[in-house]
């Protein structure tokens, strides 16, 4: 019998996206133990209202502070790794991984990993426009020798309104896919060999299929690597 570290997740930004990370684990695990098998984990569901203001505001000092009341939360629920299933408050992951107590593993850093395994150099990011404007996935990839580029201000303001309009509320539309895509084709032009979707809920919208270049769900990349060391590591 395989002994499986408890998992912690904060979640709740947002709920859609945190429903797929236990989804995807969840599905994993038991195909892998088999039976009626599930995983041994804990969620903490945060407001994302709470924290889309605090990012609106340039205060990731209380987003922080947040974080890590999440973190002890699941630790005291005996959680032995901890992620967060979401990618824009990866943008304080540095600082809150210096004060939690138990590892955490970074949507970053999982998903470089994955992207080397293709061989690529450029890809492209979309995701909220705190992602897109900020630099903490250009830091993270630097140590994987990987360049990201990112969509125009144009752009970027209509792939933010789709996520928080739509996406957060589970609405999939099929327009809003086809300007996912366009935008992607333009990365791609700007030469992106491949494109992250950097937001947790993209990949409710845009599947690999629907494109013609790799495109990195970072919702199922994040939560596999996570369910990987929960198993594997010693």
């Amino acid at each position: 019998m395989i002994k499986m570290k408890k998992i912690g997740i904060i979640g709740g930004l947002s709920v859609e996206s945190t429903f797929e990370y236990y989804k995807i684990i969840a599905r994993s695990y038991n195909k892998i133990i088999g039976d009626s098998s599930s995983p041994n984990l804990v969620i903490d569901s945060l407001d994302l209202q709470k924290l889309t203001d605090w990012f609106a505001a340039d205060e990731w000092d209380k987003v922080l502070e947040e974080l890590y009341l999440s973190a002890t939360n699941l630790i005291a629920a005996k959680a032995e790794v901890i992620i967060m299933a979401t990618n824009t408050p990866h943008i304080v992951f540095n600082e809150l991984e210096v004060k939690v107590s138990k590892p955490m593993i970074s949507i970053m850093d999982a998903v470089a990993k994955e992207i080397k395994k293709h061989n690529l150099k450029k890809v492209g990011l979309i995701g909220t426009k705190f992602t897109m404007q900020g630099d903490y996935y250009q830091k993270a990839f630097e140590k994987y020798d990987l360049e990201v580029i990112t969509p125009t201000p144009e752009d970027q303001e209509t792939i933010s309104r789709i996520i928080y309009k739509e996406l957060t509320f589970h609405i999939l539309n099929d327009t809003s896919q086809e300007k996912y895509l366009e935008i992607i084709y333009r990365l791609h032009e700007k030469g992106a060999e491949g494109v992250i979707l950097g937001c947790t809920e993209i990949p409710l919208l845009i599947k690999q299929e629907d494109c013609k270049i790799p495109v990195f769900d970072t919702t199922t990349i994040h939560a596999l690597s996570v369910l990987d060391y929960a198993m594997n590591e010693k």
